[in-house]
Order: C-alpha cells, then structure tokens, then sequence
C-alpha cells in the first residue's frame, strides 16, 4: 500500500502545494517544462502553478498503465471491487478536503462542492457492484453437444480528458468503472482546477490500488493530443465543450479508438400556464446559477408560454434575485461564487454585450455587481433577459455563465419545435400540473435527458448519462450501464466436446440448426 504522507504533504486542510503535480507510478512526478498559473478565483490571485505534461510525460504514464495492466486484469473482479470500496470510505472521509479543493480553485459554493463530490461518491458506489454486471451470458446445447456464452473483457489502457467545471466528479465518472472492468487508467484533468483530481488519484493508491493503475498528468492541448495519438490507449473519455469534443472524437476515431466524447448544452425549461410558478422560480434558480452558470446542465433558457406566464416568471425571478448572496465559495451562506477565471468573466461579459445591441431586454445587470472586498475576483452578479429571438447569439451559443434568458411562445408545440431546431440536445424539462403534457412533451421532445418538474434532470449513477445531437459524440453515454460497455468488449465463445469415438462427415455448408 503507498505510503499516507501521499495525503499529508497537502497539510489537514487539504490545500494544495505550490506546484501541482503529475501521479505516475503512484508518485508525485515533475516533467514537461512548462507551467501554467491556477487562479483562486475569488481573489483573482495566482494561489499556485501547475505542471503541464509534454508527449514524453504522457508516454511515461501511458507506459507506466501498459505495464500495469496485465496484473491489473488477471485480479479478480471482486478483489477490484473491494479496493474500490475502500477508496470509496477513504473517499467519504475525506470529502471536505476534497470541497476545500474544489472550491478554492473552480469558485463554487462549499455546498455546491459537497453535492458535487456526493454525485462522485455515488458512481464509486456503483463501480464496487462491477462484478454483478461483467457476468455476461450463457446458453447450453445451442446445437448437438454446443455451448455459447459471451464475456466482457477489459480494453486494455485508457484515458479520461476532465473539465472544469467539476474537477472531482466527472474523474469519478470515469476511472473507477474503468478500472472495476480490469482497465488501467489515464486521467488529463483540467490545468484550470488540477488538485482535487490528483488528491482524489492519492486517495484510491492508499486504498491499496497498485502503482500505474491509475495515472494523472496535467496539461493542455499537448498533452490531449499525446493521448488522442498515443496506439496503446484503447479508449478515451472526454467532456468539455462541443468544438473540442467533435476534436477529440474525430481525432481518437481516426487513431483507432472507443471515442465518447460529451460536449455542451442549451438547456431549455419550459414554463406552462398551470405551473407552479412559486416552484418554477425557486428551481430555475438553482438550475440556472448554481456553480454561476458552469454547468453542462444549466438551464439557461426559460421558455414561457404566453405572455402571462412570461410576466409572473420575470417578477418572480427578478425578486429572488435580488435576495441571492453573490460572494466567495467559503463565504457564509453565499448562494453563488466566481467564475472560474478572468478570461471566462470577460468572456459573458461580452454576450451579455451583445444580447443587450441584439435587442433583448436586459431587465437584471449582473455586470453592475460591486464587492469592494473581492474587487479582483471574477465575480458576475445574476442576469436576467426577456423577449429573446432564436437568432440572437445569447440564444445559439453556450455561454457558460449565470444568464438567464426567456423566450417568449404561444403553445406547448412552438416550444418544443424551438427546442428541437438547436443544434444541442444535451437536457431540458417542462414545470406543468397536466399530466398529458409532460407525458406527450418527455415522449417526443429530442433531448437526451428529460425533467417533468425537475429541472437538472442529471441520472442517478445507476443510469447512464448523455444528450443528443451536438451534445454527445459517440453511441454509449457516460457512467450507469452504458459504462461497463464503453470499458469492455463483448467477446462470444462457442465450444463442443464431441463424444467418444464420434464419427463425423466433413460439411462444407454453412452451420445451421435444421
């Protein structure tokens, strides 16, 4: 088992080192040359840098997967299960450092950051029931004398590419089914919030998993390109934004390999007339500013059927939104934190901009926030826009950030044929009381995933999840059933025994069972 001074050369508060590393072997591993800084959003201060791996770093931890990987697969599925189950209480002990982590370095609220690393710990849970789902199947006597069954055998290494915005659960998405399925693992977290990645990477070697098994390196797109060309990496994971997820899938499909490739979203709520609106407000709250916006599932579309709906959402919305707390992560009873970086702030500043000389109308300025305390910080107050078109491009693109916009339609149909002309598909859900349309809405609409009443309707760990159109490249979703898939190849045996003494002619037909 590696040794714990792993976990406390980060000190009892979990904060991370000044130089955040790569994990190879199962030690801490320089390498790359190049470094880049990790921002405390809240302050807008460089808190530390981090390490960003070159093709030689990724080869030595592609290699240092290879070489673990035969013994990694020959342990028996409940053994990795059981190592797995302790990461797993490891991981539950250790949870609030995890958040402190998550926290300093992506902005988010400390309570964002624990449902975050809950959702985490959860497909951890489900990665432990691997050897009840890799039993395959079984027939006897399919012919005179014949047997089949078919089993699911791991790939061999593989690689998960992370995002920021949830720098501990979406790893968690990840290598843990990966490697309940006999897989070894690379993980590229983002240079952007490195070090919950790499602590939670500690965690699981000192819960006894071998050196190389799982691997981190930090980077950029040096690094994604190493891993997308590297011939010894059988499958790669990736979530992130739709340009580079269509990068990632058309590269590693070209190169060969099992590609998933989940990108970005234009989450849309409808609103009907006999919704609950006190509830409405109050979900579409949390849905569009939870994590300030950075959510693939946000809803960031509010689309309100007639004009009476359109008025009581806008008066509900605006008096919550006067009441949030905008303020550091670690601040008391803060409802929402920074953006992750300048260049993020800076970049819906700018389609804030442009939906205000597009002509939407802008009835809450979160660009007028003011926190003399945090004045550098990259902080955005809530934004609220009315009588937005289809063509502005506050409505086509992803803007990541906390805006809010409504668009304004006359029946259930025209929303669901708005819904269904962009180009995403990732999520959306519908707040009515009739039960006939949300049923007729959850059946038809082209969406990947459906909320009646639910407005982040993100899958339990126990089912997959994945959107539709530009918002997933490639057949299986990520983490519940569709994981052991992606991570496992189907291989079907057939065998006879013929018996004694048999005497059999040649047959030149093709087997059959008449």
């Amino acid at each position: 088992m590696p040794s714990t001074t792993l976990l406390k050369s980060k000190g009892a508060s979990g904060a991370a080192e000044q130089t955040v590393q790569h994990l190879i072997r199962g030690r801490r591993s320089g390498g790359g040359g190049r470094t880049a800084p990790v921002y405390d959003p809240a302050t807008g201060a460089i808190a530390r840098e981090v390490l960003l791996a070159d093709k030689d770093t990724v080869k030595a931890a592609v290699s240092a997967a290879q070489e673990a990987f035969p013994a990694w697969r020959a342990t028996a599925p409940l053994k990795r299960a059981r190592v797995l189950a302790g990461f797993q209480r490891l991981l539950e002990a250790h949870q609030d450092e995890v958040c402190a982590l998550v926290t300093a370095e992506q902005g988010k609220v400390l309570a964002d950051s624990r449902g975050e690393v809950q959702r985490g710990i959860e497909n951890v849970e489900f990665a432990t029931y691997a050897p009840q789902l890799l039993k395959g199947e079984h027939s006897c006597h399919v012919g005179p004398g014949i047997d089949t069954w078919s089993e699911f055998q791991p790939l061999g290494v593989c690689a998960g590419i992370t995002p920021f915005n949830f720098p501990a659960m979406v790893p968690l998405w990840m290598w843990p089914m990966a490697l309940a399925c006999g897989n070894t693992f690379v993980l590229k977290p983002s240079e952007r919030d490195p070090s919950a990645a790499l602590y939670v990477a500690e965690l699981a070697l000192q819960a006894g998993l071998p050196p190389g098994v799982l691997n981190v390196v930090n980077g950029d797109k040096e690094a994604v390109d190493a891993l997308l060309t590297d011939p010894r990496i059988q499958a790669v994971s990736f979530v992130g934004s739709t340009p580079i997820a269509q990068y990632v899938y058309a590269r590693g499909s070209a190169e060969g390999k099992r590609v998933q490739a989940l990108g970005g979203a234009k989450n849309h709520a409808v609103v009907m007339p006999d919704a609950d609106m006190a509830g409405t407000v109050r979900a579409l709250m949390g849905a569009a500013f939870g994590t300030c916006g950075e959510r693939c599932m946000a809803i960031s579309v509010a689309v309100a059927v007639g004009d009476e709906t359109a008025a009581a959402l806008i008066d509900g919305l605006k008096a919550e939104m006067a009441r949030m707390k905008v303020g550091p992560g670690t601040g008391d009873r803060c409802d929402m934190g920074p953006l992750v970086t300048r260049a993020q702030l800076d970049k819906v500043r700018d389609y804030i901009d442009q939906g205000v000389a597009q002509g939407a109308s802008l009835v809450v300025d979160g660009r007028k926030l003011e926190l003399p305390a945090n004045r550098d910080g990259f902080f955005l107050g809530p934004c609220l826009f009315d009588h937005v078109k289809p063509d502005m491009q506050i409505y086509q693109d992803e803007i990541f950030g906390p805006v809010l916009c409504v668009v304004r339609v006359s029946s259930l149909g025209d929303a669901m044929a708005l819904i269904d002309a962009h180009p995403y598909g990732n999520g959306t859900c519908i707040f009515t009381r009739d039960g006939e349309s949300a049923r007729y809405f959850a059946a038809e609409i082209q969406i990947g995933m459906v909320g009646i009443n639910v407005p982040l309707p993100v899958p339990v760990a126990y089912h997959s999840f994945g959107g539709w159109k530009r918002s997933l490249f490639g057949d299986l979703g990520a983490y519940g059933p569709d994981a052991v898939r992606f991570y496992t190849r189907r291989k079907t045996i057939t065998e006879r025994w013929p018996a004694a003494g048999a005497r059999e002619g040649t047959a030149f037909s093709f087997p059959s069972h008449q």
